[in-house]
């Protein structure tokens, strides 16, 4: 099983709708066994860099995971967050 987290900021806090709402549509794909869009709680008292949105999926390998990057709709999530975030921070692991 193959784990991908990756996290968001957004430039402006005003867009932290419209980039939820481009972040959900990677949830259509059907090339994930599991994803979830959340915003972060921002609970954790330690300073650094503190992400707005986390992208949590899970997939059978890692040709999956480039299926998934290979829909449309990851694309179009693309197209309607980039412009809007700040800072991208992903990982990929491997569990089992």
């Amino acid at each position: 099983m193959l784990r991908h987290i990756v996290f968001f900021t957004a430039r402006d806090p005003k867009d932290c709708d419209t980039i939820y709402d481009g972040l959900s549509l990677l949830t259509q794909s059907k090339h994930a066994n599991h994803l979830e869009v959340a915003r972060n709680l921002k609970s954790d008292p330690i300073d650094g860099m503190v992400p707005d949105f986390v992208v949590y999926g899970e997939f059978e390998d890692e040709a999956q995971l480039a299926a998934f990057k290979a829909d449309p709709l990851y694309q179009l999530s693309i197209d309607r967050v980039r412009h809007l975030r700040d800072q991208r921070v992903a990982a990929d692991f491997l569990t089992g």
